[in-house]
């Protein structure tokens, strides 16, 4: 059997907004693995593929060994076709049997569909995903049950703790593979407790493993005065610098943290280097946050956070607890504050002298003391997103740059309303 992840461009990708214009909903991150990663492990699937939006397969290509984009791989064999969006513990392989789909029972959307191989051969010629799921939606019987499935990005940040708490003990690591040095204080049990081999934590580190675990993954480095809560994850080659970790926390890799950060995810290769505070926020990759800068998490009057997604209509998020959505390559001045449930694009700038900025901020845009206007041109930022990847032995390639300018085609319209508010 063949499976086969797919994300597809809809109206459902905008919940994963800013994070999801530069990668497939499948590779973001909640706990220690990915979506994708979890669905592959789920199913124990050996022959994997994939299908993205067309303007992310190149550069996905050269980060994956999976196929991607092939019509071939939709032949041959067994499918089991899975959408990215899919919630992995709730996918049962025992519902593998004769050929049947299951569909999203509020947008319609297929979730996953088992495609026998004998039914591949008798069905009309499908020469793309989007004309086999098309089929089958419309062909197969309904399968007898439907799985739950991710619909926004803040979702995966409040999952994001007891997700930690579960890949920690289905990675089955335990123990102290790298150098610890005295004084150092452990709270809670060992076998809560991961340091790979390569990492290194100073003296005067204090790792709370009392109410989660702690994973620190191979080359991390800890600083003194540094506080770790679980249950938390540090990816490879990341640097805590006397930062407090509170519980809930991925980050990484290759990602520089101080301050206060609590509940939030980060990708890899961004910055929050200085003193401020992160909560219950989703950061991307290449982020860089200036000195100070801080997230509101909390509104004063506990009810519950709006996002505004597309520039347009605020989602009612059904929690308290939202903090920033921030897209790749953003980046915020010192003394940045950041209201809650707010949404940073892509590619954006922040100059600020301690007013809060817009909730919005669309990708490719400047916010200058809350004014919002088109950032100067998009080979500026291309040029210094490329002087960053350089700093950390990264390149910036021509693929990167074609995905970029799709990006930026798509959010035109949300970048114009924007101005238009705010100048108005």
């Amino acid at each position: 059997m063949r499976l086969v992840l797919f994300d597809r461009l809809g109206a459902e990708r905008i919940g994963f907004h800013p994070l999801a214009l530069s990668r497939p909903v499948f590779e973001l991150r909640c706990g220690i693995t990915s979506l994708g990663e979890k669905l592959v492990e789920r199913t124990g699937a050996r022959d994997v593929a994939c299908f993205v939006p067309p303007y992310l397969a190149e550069t996905y290509r050269a980060r994956t060994a999976w196929p991607v984009n092939d019509p071939a791989c939709l032949q041959g064999d067994d499918l089991w076709l899975v959408n990215g969006r899919v919630k992995a513990e709730e996918l049962d392989p025992g519902w593998i049997g004769p050929s049947q789909v299951a569909c999203d029972p509020v947008g319609g959307d297929v979730l996953w569909a088992h495609v026998a191989r004998d039914d591949l051969v008798r069905r009309p010629s499908c020469d793309s995903l989007d004309a086999l799921l098309d089929w089958a939606k419309t062909s197969l019987p309904p399968a007898p049950k439907t799985p739950g499935a991710w619909k926004y990005l803040w979702e995966l940040v409040l999952a994001n703790p007891a997700q930690l708490t579960a890949d920690f003990l289905a990675a089955g690591r335990f123990g102290i593979e790298g150098t610890v040095e005295e004084p150092f204080a452990l709270r809670g049990g060992k076998k809560d407790l991961y340091i790979a081999p390569g990492a290194s934590v100073h003296p005067m580190v204090v790792i709370d493993a009392e109410h989660g675990p702690v994973y620190l993954d191979e080359n991390v480095v800890v600083h003194p005065f540094t506080r770790i809560e679980g249950p938390c994850y540090v990816g490879p080659g990341s640097m805590l610098l006397g930062a407090k970790c509170r519980e809930g926390n991925s980050i990484g890799p290759m990602c520089r943290v101080g301050g206060e950060v609590e509940e939030s995810i980060l990708l890899s290769h961004s910055n929050k280097y200085h003193d401020g505070f992160l909560g219950h926020a989703y950061v991307g990759q290449w982020v860089n946050l200036g000195a100070q800068t801080t997230n509101s998490d909390l509104k004063n009057d506990y009810s519950n956070v709006t996002v505004v997604l597309d520039g347009k209509k605020s989602i009612n998020t059904g929690t308290t607890k939202v903090g920033s959505l921030i897209g790749d390559h953003a980046k915020a001045s010192i003394g940045t504050l950041l209201t809650t449930g707010a949404y940073i694009g892509a590619m954006t700038l922040i100059t600020t002298h301690g007013g809060f900025q817009p909730k919005f901020i669309p990708s490719f845009a400047s916010s200058i003391e809350g004014k919002l206007s088109e950032c100067f041109c998009k080979e500026k930022l291309y040029d210094a997103a490329g002087r960053a990847m350089r700093r950390r032995g990264q390149t910036w390639t021509a693929a990167a740059e074609t995905l970029w300018n799709a990006v930026y085609e798509q959010t035109v319209g949300e970048r114009e309303e924007a101005f238009r508010r705010s100048q108005g």
